[in-house]
């Protein structure tokens, strides 16, 4: 029987070659839905820059779209090999890739290019997998070697891949005079979780790569990335908003508010006011406006956040449209749901279908869409550009 044993937290952090604006070391993830599975691919260019980042490119998209097609690790490894553009400096075609391919029911599969060598820990202790090594027969590419390993995933399990600029991190240093290497990397990663057992993967790879830094004397010698995977506990959230197509549905819904274990977030006055009567809940009103197009929040006992309802979410879906790692969040009401659901894995809509006949008036500024519709516009968005978990379902 397949069974979902956690939820996967992956963060990527990297630093650019000093004097570079672009990495030559490049991160792909894809969720398939369809086959449970998340695959992560982190490839490296030779040199640094454009040209790198070229090689990282190709290399990184034939890793991807081989493994989603189930290809053999030495196939995949050949086929890029051979795909990629000869460097008329060091007449060769070199590009180094790690590639995760995770069945989240099953098992994890770990195919290895000439990356520094995965470290996986069980808790705090270091996982040692079985790993195999497949020397390619093509004689371009003669000696080399392709290295796979596959194991049962557990909660708590963690794996951390880099790019060599990390392990060789402060090379020709006083300290460090042969680089940084990998056991000080295992020795860091190690320390910090068992400082925290519940750190998140981000916190790691942010830590490695400003350690990285550190180490060249904040002057970047290479570029350098890390990878940081977490099998854990999924962070759940509930997304209430419009009240149900039959009033006899209204102890369904608050039931399932007073139930769910996570994150509440109630949005609509009129589906505030169903929890607040069935749950018999007082709702206490705010005069804090933190954002002059929408009313303030409103508080609940045991609900983690009460907002307007379709101008709110109309604002989430706009401010998760162009968001990116540069965008700053108020404390406005969309703001603040926008942070719940930047922290949560699984996000579960409950909508209401009962039509609410305000939004029907053709004088209402555009923005005024179908509930629904402004929801599945989030849903898409938290699915294809955050890698979340969406549920929906209506009442």
């Amino acid at each position: 029987m397949r069974r979902q044993v956690s939820h996967i937290e992956i963060e990527n952090s990297q630093v650019n070659h000093i004097g570079e604006r672009i990495c030559g070391d490049v991160f792909l993830t894809e969720r398939i839905k369809e086959e449970n599975r998340t695959i992560i691919v982190l490839a490296d260019g030779m040199g640094h820059g454009v040209k790198a980042n070229m090689l990282a490119t190709l290399t990184a998209t034939m890793a991807l779209k081989f493994a989603r097609e189930h290809k053999d690790a030495s196939t995949i490894a050949q086929i890029i090999m051979k795909t990629l553009p000869v460097c008329s400096e060091r007449k060769m075609n070199y590009s180094t890739f790690t590639v995760v391919d995770i069945y989240h029911d099953r098992e994890v599969h770990i195919l290895e290019f000439d990356n520094p060598a995965a470290i996986i820990l069980r808790g705090t202790q270091v996982f040692k997998p079985q790993w195999n090594c497949i020397v390619l027969p093509d004689t371009v590419n003669a000696q080399k070697e392709v290295l796979t390993c596959r194991f049962e995933q557990k909660k708590e399990d963690r794996i951390i891949i880099c790019s060599d600029g990390v392990v060789q991190s402060g090379l020709g240093s006083p300290q460090y005079p042969f680089g940084w290497g990998r056991e000080k990397l295992l020795s860091l990663t190690q320390e910090l979780v068992n400082r925290d057992p519940r750190i998140s993967a981000s916190k790691i790879a942010e830590r490695v790569i400003s350690t990285t830094v550190q180490n060249d004397a904040y002057h970047s010698k290479d570029d350098a990335s890390c990878t940081s995977i977490y099998f854990r506990e999924p962070r759940k959230t509930l997304i209430c908003t419009g009240p149900p197509y039959e009033e006899k549905k209204d102890c369904e819904l608050s039931d399932k508010v007073d139930r769910f274990k996570g994150k509440i977030i109630i949005c609509g006055a009129t589906t505030a006011d169903i929890v607040s009567r069935e749950l018999r809940r007082e709702i206490e009103d705010s005069l804090e406006f933190h954002d002059n197009e929408l009313p303030p929040i409103s508080y609940m006992e045991g609900i983690d956040l009460v907002t307007e309802g379709i101008l709110t979410l109309g604002k989430v879906s706009r401010i998760l449209g162009k968001y990116n790692k540069n965008t700053s969040l108020g404390y406005g009401p969309a703001d603040q749901i926008i942070k719940i659901l930047l922290q949560s894995d699984i996000v579960e809509f409950v909508v209401g279908t009962r039509i609410n006949t305000a939004h029907q008036d053709p004088s209402l500024p555009v923005e005024l869409e179908i509930r629904r519709t402004v929801v599945k516009k989030i849903s898409e968005l938290l699915e294809r550009k955050f890698l979340k978990e969406v549920q929906r379902s209506y009442i």
